[in-house]
């Protein structure tokens, strides 16, 4: 029971915390130039910032995590990356947005790679550990989006990087009030940690590289080419999103059905097709809806990068961890140069087919990078098929020639039977009933986001009503819109857990 609340908390704690991440990833650069006014340059040089001090602090953060409590190096990160998030918002000027890009880039390191150590604890007994997480951090993401954007509009950036910092001590409690841990490490492997991850390290730094370049791409193109906003463009990611929170779980069944190598390939065909036909789409409706299948594609792979690097890793998993880190951030980093500099020199046709052909690559290169590592191709225990266990594990007839002995107490006569879970479905219903209410009273306030999208008075792309004229949007009106995107998403994930019963 510790180590399964252990394995909750830190779910929690990640879904918290990734959210801030993500949002801040997006929010940066725009802030930094339209609240200090910074050029181009010393925006780059701001993102640049964290992300060199991040991958400096990976290796290092993979030892500390090896060594130490990792409920503690983990919640010490959360809690630097909440104190970097209180510094963009009292920044007046860039000194202070680089300390705290600074502080942040120690942060995450610290924060990520304890965190998805400790969800590795458990690999051996369930391997849906890393879907879950997966699940748990972009369902974290596509809500601080979904929130953060509507508070922006609304109260500015100060008060959405003020909420970031809330969100990054909630998973610092989190983490500091989960058991210790109960599941002894797993056996040392011989040879080094990064000799033996160095064919993956490879293959997920260039499908990093590969897949940070479409999204770049992706952005400057709805921003130049159909002028969209803030707002807009990130309600074109959050279908992918959402998919990534949703559906990594139901992946892991093909996972354990097929293998990884079979998945890892259709994955990265999925995700070649999305940025082939990414050349042709012709307006943002089309592209968010084939953004879906970049995001299935993400939602089966990142499990897996993870699960093979904490199996290949044994006991120094926080080192695996620490370098798998490293790679990611160093594609992404070389994969936005090489995006921005084939959007500027390049038609946007040959981008987009450059980089469908370098993903298509992984479908030989990231098979082959598993088994370079030695890692069975199918997770040795498939937890969520095994149903919920028994409440009592019957014991074989003895038969008349054995004497069985003294049998098991009977259990006291006022002890209650353990109480039913409750209905998936009674929990949503609840939440509906909630919904109604506060929609209720909305609409006397005349605040309801539902009502005008009803009447077709709302702009679906910013969430604003046409009828503003000017008027800024109010919190109760954009805390509507949330609440409403999320008992949507909320149904159709109870619909899908009920049907896997």
């Amino acid at each position: 029971m510790e180590a399964k609340l252990r394995e909750e908390r830190t779910m929690w704690s990640a879904a918290f915390a990734n959210g801030p991440r993500e949002l801040l990833d997006f929010l940066l650069p725009l802030w930094a130039g339209a609240a200090l006014g910074a050029s181009a340059t010393q925006v780059g040089l701001l993102v640049a910032a964290e992300l060199a001090v991040s991958v400096v602090a990976r290796p290092i953060a993979g030892r500390l995590a090896d060594t130490y409590d990792r409920r503690r190096v983990a919640a010490t990160g959360a809690l630097l990356y909440a104190l970097s998030c209180a510094g963009y918002a009292v920044a007046g000027h860039l000194g202070i947005a680089y300390a705290a890009a600074a502080v942040g880039g120690v942060g995450g390191a610290l924060l990520w790679v304890a965190v998805r150590a400790m969800a590795g604890e458990r690999l051996a007994e369930d391997s849906a550990v890393y879907p879950r997480l997966t699940a748990a951090e972009e369902t974290g993401s596509w809500i601080a989006f979904v929130a953060g954007l509507s508070v922006l509009g609304a109260a500015g950036y100060r008060a959405v990087f003020l909420g970031c910092a809330a969100a990054c001590v909630v998973a610092a409690a989190l983490l500091l009030t989960a058991p210790a841990r109960a599941v002894p490490p797993a056996p040392p492997l011989p040879g080094s940690v990064l000799r033996r991850l160095r064919p993956i390290l490879l293959a997920v730094l260039l499908t990093m590289a590969a897949e940070s370049a479409v999204a770049l791409l992706l952005l400057l193109h709805l921003q130049h080419r159909f002028d969209l906003e803030i707002v807009q463009i990130a309600y074109v990611f959050l279908p992918g999103a959402v998919a990534m929170g949703l559906l990594p779980s139901s992946l892991h069944r093909f996972v354990l059905r097929h293998g990884r190598t079979r998945v890892l390939a259709v994955a990265s065909v999925s995700s070649a097709v999305f940025a082939a036909i990414l050349a042709w789409a012709p307006n943002p409706w089309v592209i968010a809806a084939l953004w879906v299948l970049s995001g299935v594609a993400w939602a089966a792979v990142i499990p897996i990068q993870r699960a093979v690097i904490a199996e290949a890793s044994g006991a120094l998993v926080g080192r695996g961890m620490g370098l798998y880190e490293a790679a990611v951030l160093l594609g992404g980093l070389l994969g936005s140069v090489a995006a921005g500099f084939l959007y500027d020199s390049g038609p946007w046709t040959l981008a987009c087919l450059l980089s469908a052909a370098v993903i298509l690559s992984g479908a030989v290169l990231v098979p082959w990078s598993i088994r370079a590592v030695a890692v069975p191709d199918r997770p040795a225990v498939p937890a969520p098929d095994r149903g919920p266990a028994p409440d009592r594990v019957p014991t074989p007839d003895p038969g008349p020639a054995t004497d069985p002995g003294p049998g098991p107490a009977p259990a006291p006569p006022d002890a209650e039977p353990p109480a039913p879970p409750k209905s998936p479905y009674r929990r949503l219903a609840e939440h509906a009933l909630l919904y109604a209410a506060a929609q209720i009273l909305l609409l006397i306030l005349d605040q309801s986001w539902l009502l005008d999208l009803a009447t077709g008075s709302v702009d679906l792309m910013t969430g604003h009503r046409d009828t503003d004229e000017g008027q800024g949007p109010s919190f109760l009106y954009g805390a509507g819109r949330i609440w409403t995107i999320v008992i949507v998403v909320d149904a159709v994930w109870t619909v899908l857990a009920a049907r896997k019963r």
